[in-house]
């Protein structure tokens, strides 16, 4: 059996950025939210802070449902 020691470090390269890439996406959709809930409580408008967070959240499930086609198909 004969490892293939390049191909391996791709793939974990490229799964450690795009982990690192959707955790970071959901945490600026937490930090949306929380603006938004921040902003409400002034008595401002939060409808720009409501929409990135959903947006982010929006990729996120994007970026999975990708993930899971690739592995299905």
């Amino acid at each position: 059996m004969k490892i293939d020691w390049a191909a391996l470090g791709s793939v974990f390269g490229v799964s450690l950025v795009v982990t690192v890439a959707l955790v970071g996406l959901f945490t600026l959709g937490v930090a949306g939210l929380s603006k938004q809930e921040a902003a409400a409580s002034q008595g401002g408008s939060a409808g720009l802070a409501r929409t990135g967070a959903y947006a982010c959240f929006a990729l996120c499930a994007a970026a999975v449902a990708f993930g899971i086609y690739l592995i299905v198909v």
